[in-house]
């Protein structure tokens, strides 16, 4: 009885220090260079930023999956009359990117993301703005060591930011973050 209950605490062990190394959690935080495209009135991208959490749960050597929960900023400026005037929308952004691991440090990173609208300060009016955005994510990670990384992406708005304006979220991003 008691050799059962052993082996059943040492499989048990290990498989906790499996999981474990199989799902990995951080934080990550960057810089967003966003504008609005689409739309007939001539915009300039703002510089804001993102940060959150990321899990990445390790499928195979080559493959892993990796959810994040991001507040990002993003938006555009108009110039009307000399006046420059800029509208930040705030979004609780939730990409699930596939992770393709290419060699030890670096990965494509791909997938799908869905953000939704938290604030919005503006200067001039966007009408209408949908509390609902869906986008495609497509970019590069290094890992610099074990537990800190660098990413690039490109964050493409494949709906509309206000249907009246027909605009869409265009934003490269690029962060830094540590896993844990």
């Amino acid at each position: 009885m008691k050799k059962t209950i052993l082996i059943g605490l040492f499989f048990f062990a290990l498989s906790t220090n499996v999981q474990a190394q199989l799902v990995k959690f951080g934080i990550k935080a960057g810089l967003n260079y966003a504008n609005l495209e689409g739309t007939n009135i001539q915009t300039d991208a703002i510089t804001s930023y993102h940060a959150g959490i990321i899990a990445e749960v390790k499928l195979t050597d080559g493959f892993s999956v990796q959810p994040e929960l991001l507040y990002s900023t993003q938006g555009a400026t108009y110039k009307n009359a000399g006046i420059e005037l800029k509208n930040e929308l705030g979004y609780l952004s939730i990409p699930v990117l596939a992770k393709i691991h290419l060699n030890k440090t670096i990965s494509l990173d791909l997938g799908p993301q869905a953000s939704f609208l938290l604030s919005e300060r503006k200067a001039f009016n966007v009408n209408n703005v949908e509390t609902f955005e869906f986008a495609a994510v497509g970019g590069l990670g290094i890992n610099l060591t074990k537990n800190f990384f660098i990413q690039g992406r490109y964050v493409l708005g494949l709906t509309e930011v206000s249907k009246e304006a027909q605009t869409k979220n265009s934003v490269v991003q690029v962060s830094a973050g540590f896993t844990f």
